[in-house]
């Protein structure tokens, strides 16, 4: 599946909750319980996402020309953050995650809804995701 085609997942998932913040955040936290889970032995300070407020552990590798992804965090919504985005950027190729707009996030909302902190915490994710698919892509 494209990234746009998983993007128009995600924005139609939100749209059902319309303007109801509350529904969108126990969303959120329900896609956080199925993040893909950093294994322990990654779980360590080189991993962590720096610009979070909470703590971020984030693990890539490439399995047949693909980024996979997975993490974990203490915190119940920026696990669903983290999810969201691996959700979306896992199994795809270096190039396409490298380029990716990542557009549903403003289409959902989700920056605006989101504390100063958690917003910066977020763009510290997906940076990291992309710096690592750049790292990745030789």
């Amino acid at each position: 599946m494209t990234i746009e085609a998983i993007e128009t997942e995600i924005i139609e998932e939100f749209e059902i909750f319309g303007d109801d913040w509350e529904g969108k955040y126990e969303h959120l936290i329900e896609l956080g319980k199925s993040l893909p889970k950093i294994e322990e032995v990654y779980k360590t300070d080189d991993r962590l996402i720096k610009g979070c407020q909470s703590r971020v552990w984030l693990h890539s590798e490439k399995q047949e020309g693909k980024i996979i992804y997975t993490a974990d965090s203490d915190a119940i919504i920026t696990k669903g953050m983290v999810a969201l985005i691996i959700r979306v950027l896992s199994h795809q190729s270096p190039e396409d995650i490298i380029k990716a707009d990542l557009n549903f996030i403003n289409h959902i909302g989700l920056t605006e809804h989101l504390s100063p902190t958690r917003a910066n915490g977020l763009l510290s994710m997906i940076k990291q995701m992309k710096l690592d698919a750049v790292a990745l892509s030789n």
